[in-house]
């Protein structure tokens, strides 16, 4: 008998083991925002539900593994009602994984780049691959309300999308926003610090202090919550700056680190040095 065989056997069972049960702990739940709008938290990016008649939108769909209980969430709170549009913020694969399971008679809207990082993924399914896509903006009428989807210069990538419910005053801004915690700005994707920041300055004038933001992942917040991400951005990047202007390299600006007052916006993602390092290269001053 070749015990070596069988103890890799068991070994690769227990990888896939693991990897099938990583998110069975994870509930999908739903925070009520009003007008039959939820924002659904699970694993990754935060999503949002609309119920509207007859018909049912989805924003984002977080991981495969996760699907069915996305399913089974969205059927709840739409009283059975079916998915029929499903709105991906951008590319990434925390926030477009269910798009395949879910994709039986749905259209699948985002930005033409997202269409095309897709098709270029080997590993995605092209089931779950967008059927609608725009470059610059596109309003739907769904039971009365308007959702515009506005597509933002490059900045978390090259595809991103904003969400709004117009008559609702509630936006899905995708991963423009991780809210209390440093942002992540995929250069590999198109994303650019600076196109990040002015974003966020451009989005922050389209609020008001009533508006209801969900961000790609945090907890819902409003405009204040999207102001004290900007400063965060803009006092940090000063600071790495400032580092730079001083001769230290990317290290060194490392080990000064930010201060004690940014050290809460540190998580297990995109840690201090992380963010330092994202900054170090940025393409602004």
């Amino acid at each position: 008998m070749n015990y070596s065989i069988i103890a890799a056997c068991g070994l690769i069972l227990t990888v896939f083991s693991a990897q099938a049960d990583r998110f069975a702990d994870v509930q999908i739940q739903e925070t009520a925002l009003g007008s039959n709008i939820y924002m659904l938290s699970g694993a990754g990016g935060n999503m949002a539900t609309f119920v509207a008649g007859d018909e049912v939108l989805l924003i984002d769909s977080q991981y495969a593994e996760l699907a069915e209980k996305i399913r089974s969430k969205v059927l709840q709170l739409s009283a059975g009602k079916p998915l029929s549009r499903l709105i991906n913020t951008h590319v990434h694969g925390d926030h477009v994984g269910s798009n395949a399971a879910l994709s039986a008679g749905v259209d699948i809207i985002a930005h033409q780049n997202v269409l095309v990082r897709l098709q270029q993924d080997g590993a995605f399914p092209t089931a779950g691959l967008p059927t609608t896509t725009f470059i610059e903006q596109l309003r739907l009428r769904m039971n009365g309300m308007t959702v515009r989807l506005d597509a933002m210069p490059a900045s978390h990538t090259d595809g991103d999308i904003v969400v709004w419910f117009e008559e609702a005053n509630i936006v899905h801004m995708g991963d423009l926003l991780f809210e209390g915690r440093f942002p992540f700005i995929d250069t590999s994707k198109g994303g650019s610090v600076k196109g990040y920041i002015n974003n966020t300055r451009q989005l922050i004038n389209m609020l008001n202090d009533t508006t209801k933001v969900i961000p790609g992942h945090g907890n819902l917040t409003d405009k204040a919550g999207v102001q004290r991400s900007l400063a965060m951005m803009e006092a940090t990047l000063a600071i790495v700056n400032e580092f730079k202007a001083q001769g230290m390299t990317e290290q060194q600006a490392v080990d000064k680190g930010l201060g004690e007052q940014w050290k809460k916006w540190h998580w297990n993602f995109i840690t201090e040095e992380r963010w330092i390092k994202t900054l170090y290269h940025a393409d602004v001053n």
